[in-house]
Order: structure tokens, then C-alpha cells, then sequence
């Protein structure tokens, strides 16, 4: 699940820490980790039709679109990670609630609310995402976990009502 409830951390401004704090995070198909065994085994198998031609003019033909290919594999591949440094916290405190977006090389964004009065809501459909997660509260409907799957909202929605039932 690319969200998990963590210990508590408190904000450096806060006098007590929150009662519970929520991390989620865009899902990761291809991990970091993994990237370079990706690109190294796929640059062995885009170079062994090359050996055929190794030494004939044909190979400086073939060459720089191999090089090409392999620039923008690079490039799409590191542009979803920085898609992926998305990401956002929800904490919880008795008489607030605090919602941070991280979003990469913008500053964070931030909601709060009092956990009394906030609501939530789930819209199977009109949302810009299937089964669209919302936090109404404050005058303002914020969303929570766009980039979560269909599932992942369904399972958040009922944990997140009984984190707030708790405050109340």
C-alpha cells in the first residue's frame, strides 16, 4: 500500500505531538533500485544485433538511433520520478487537523480543519479519478490520495473516518 500510518512526529512550532499522523505516496512500478539493472539489460539485448554489424559502415548508421533511443528511455523514466516525489500528510490532533502536499519543486500546501466538523466523502464518479476522496471542512473540499488506486481510496475513506470518530 503506498500509504501507511506512522508514529507521530511533531512539527517543530507544536507544543504536543498529533494522536495520529498519515503518509501516502504515489505507487512505484519500477523502484529506484531496479532502474539500473532495467537499463543495463536492456541496452545487452538492443546491442547484440549491433555485433552483426560490428566493423562495417552499417554499425555508424545504426548508432545514433540506438543513442537516441536510449536518451529518451532515460528521460521519460527519470521525468515519473520526479512525478513520484509527490506526496502527503495528514496529522491528526485533538482540536486540529493539518494536510500537507509535497509537491516536487513547489512549496508544500497546506489545509486545516477542526476534526469536529470535518467530513469526508467518496465520489464513485464525476471526480477527476474513479472513486474521488475528499476532506470537506473549514469552508474548503480538499482531495486526499489522487494518486491512490480505485481500492486504495476504498480501504482509506473508512480508517481515515474512524482516526477522526477517535478525535471526537
Amino acid at each position: 500500500m503506498p500509504y501507511q500510518w506512522t508514529d507521530p512526529t511533531p512539527l517543530p512550532d507544536d507544543a504536543m505531538p498529533p494522536v495520529a499522523q498519515l503518509r501516502l505516496w504515489p505507487h512505484r512500478s519500477l523502484p529506484r533500485t531496479g532502474f539500473a539493472g532495467f537499463f543495463g539489460g536492456t541496452a545487452l539485448l538492443a546491442a547484440l544485433p549491433l555485433l552483426m554489424v560490428l566493423g562495417s559502415p552499417v554499425l555508424w548508421g545504426l548508432l545514433p538511433f540506438l543513442v537516441a533511443t536510449f536518451a529518451a528511455l532515460w528521460f521519460a523514466i527519470q521525468s515519473t520520478y520526479r512525478t513520484g516525489e509527490v506526496r502527503e500528510e495528514l496529522r491528526l490532533w485533538p482540536d486540529r487537523v493539518l494536510l500537507t502536499r509535497h509537491d516536487p519543486r513547489r512549496p508544500p500546501r497546506l489545509w486545516e480543519a477542526n476534526p469536529h466538523w470535518i467530513r469526508t466523502a467518496l465520489h464513485v464518479s464525476g471526480g477527476p479519478v474513479p472513486n474521488y476522496l475528499t476532506l470537506t471542512g473549514a469552508g474548503r473540499t480538499v482531495e486526499l490520495g489522487a494518486f491512490l488506486s480505485e481500492e486504495e481510496r476504498l480501504e482509506l475513506r473508512p480508517e481515515i473516518e474512524d482516526a477522526l470518530a477517535r478525535l471526537r
